[in-house]
């Protein structure tokens, strides 16, 4: 038993999980007759070992920092938001349709308004799930599953059926957006090799200070979290838990959509059919799970996870090791994350020494008891 403060032990039970997810990948690694240290140098230098690397590494972690935010308002609001794919997945729809739709607009309207649409749609996609609890009671986990399967189909749908033939190349795919609906930036990818790095981080990076700002610096955070820790307790301040419901889930599902903002406009530039959820939405909530629901920690979550998932590939064409075997290491992190309250009990925390006087205090009672009385150390009279 280590003793430690609280901060202390904060930091490092998220190190201990990245630290024991990896062990776990090695031993699977050598049961399987392979070399984990070739495998994991190869990962890093694959993700991190030149410009383009470091780009794509960059750009994987990008949507991922806005659906962490989003997971990580709705838990502080005491609830589960599993729709994240299908905000995200909204989003990104919703922000080609607008990029293509309008493809002489000036740059400095067109990208705000498909940023902003692709937001409102995901902030709406998770309204319905926030409404539905507030004021029925409905449980969010439940809802936010069925909304995925809704919003997966439904843009298909839409993609397939509404939108107008002129902006698909196939029935499965969009046209590429024109150069006044992208996000991306010729000099940045240039400065990274030629990746698909784009303005997308910039909004990520902006993301993080103002989801700081929201929950740590205004009444709005405030109450989220309030009515999080004890809605009984919120509603007797005088607080609105409905209220508050559904302003969390709208901003969760606001940052969701913007997520897939980025991929759309930033990583992909169009839109095609997606045949399951679309992944950062789960892998945001992993990354908002292993960051603690900071701003700080989900950034350093959103990079590692994109070092594992870029650096995956070179493992498997530089060592020849499976891809699966980076899914098995985010899982087991995932899985030491879970169980933080196992690996809590490795450390104690340090408790506050109060010394009581050595010296002898005079105590008044104003003679109502008698003359002032001398009380010495362990209370002695």
């Amino acid at each position: 038993m280590f003793k430690v403060n609280a901060e202390t032990k904060k930091i490092l039970v998220p190190l201990i999980s990245i630290v024991a997810g990896f062990l776990v990948g090695a031993v699977i690694m050598l049961l399987w007759s392979y070399n984990p240290i070739l495998a994991y140098t190869s990962m890093f230098s694959s993700a991190l070992g030149n410009m383009n690397g470091l780009g794509e590494t960059i750009r994987e972690a990008t949507p991922l920092i806005f659906t962490a935010i989003g997971f990580s308002i709705a838990s502080s609001a005491g609830f589960f938001n599993i729709g994240l794919s299908g905000q995200a997945q909204g989003g990104w729809l919703a922000a080609i349709w607008i990029a293509l739709a309008n493809p002489h607009m000036p740059k400095y309207i067109l990208l705000p308004y498909a940023i902003i649409v692709g937001t409102l749609v995901g902030a709406a996609i998770a309204g319905i799930a926030g409404v539905l609890r507030a004021y029925f009671g409905t449980n969010e986990v439940i809802v936010t599953i069925m909304v995925n399967y809704i919003v997966l189909y439904s843009c298909q749908y839409l993609m397939q059926n509404v939108m107008n033939k002129n902006l698909r190349v196939s029935t499965d795919a969009t046209k590429t957006v024109s150069n006044n609906g992208t996000l991306r930036l010729d000099w940045l990818s240039n400065i990274f090799g030629g990746s698909r790095i784009n303005a997308g981080i910039f909004l990520a990076l902006i993301a993080l200070v103002v989801f700081w700002f929201i929950m740590k610096k205004t009444v709005t955070g405030f109450e989220i979290k309030a009515v999080g820790l004890n809605p009984f307790a919120s509603r007797y301040a005088g607080m609105s838990a409905k209220k508050n419901i559904i302003i969390s889930m709208l901003l969760s599902g606001a940052f969701a959509g913007l997520g897939g903002v980025v991929q759309g406009l930033g990583t992909y530039q169009n839109y095609f059919t997606q045949t399951t959820s679309v992944d950062i939405g789960f892998d945001g909530m992993s990354v908002s799970l292993l960051g603690g629901g900071t701003a700080l920690g989900i950034l350093l979550a959103a990079l590692l996870f994109s070092i594992l998932k870029i650096g995956g590939l070179g493992m498997q064409t530089l060592a020849g090791i499976p891809y699966e075997i980076v899914s098995i290491v985010i899982a087991a992190i995932i899985f030491f994350v879970a169980i933080n309250y196992v690996i809590g009990l490795l450390f104690e925390k340090k408790k506050k020494n109060y010394n009581q006087p050595e010296t002898i205090a005079k105590i008044s009672n104003n003679s109502v008891d008698g003359p002032a009385v001398k009380v010495g150390k362990g209370g002695e009279v």
